[in-house]
């Protein structure tokens, strides 16, 4: 997967993963796990998408990224130590 930042007509710009980079000759581009560039979904999509259908009229560039988008070291939980009752 390629990880690219999409920069669009009239919008903000997002982050997206593209399996190969587009043909010249395709109409719109196939962009998977679209969202904000802070990581959160885009508001214009609904919950469950992961694949989206962009044309490229409405396309301005395309910002090809090389390094790997950050995993997370460990899962962070919180929890509460309850006391112990006694009947």
């Amino acid at each position: 997967m390629i990880r690219v930042i999409v920069h669009v007509l009239n919008d903000d710009p997002f982050i997206a993963e593209l399996e190969t980079l587009p043909d010249p000759r395709d109409h719109y581009l196939k962009l998977k796990h679209p969202r904000r560039r802070d990581g959160k979904r885009l508001p214009t999509l609904t919950d469950s998408v992961t694949t989206i259908l962009f044309p490229w009229q409405r396309i301005t560039f395309i910002e090809l990224l090389d390094e790997p988008e950050p995993q997370p070291e460990g899962l962070l939980t919180i929890f509460r130590d309850e006391p112990e009752r006694t009947p």
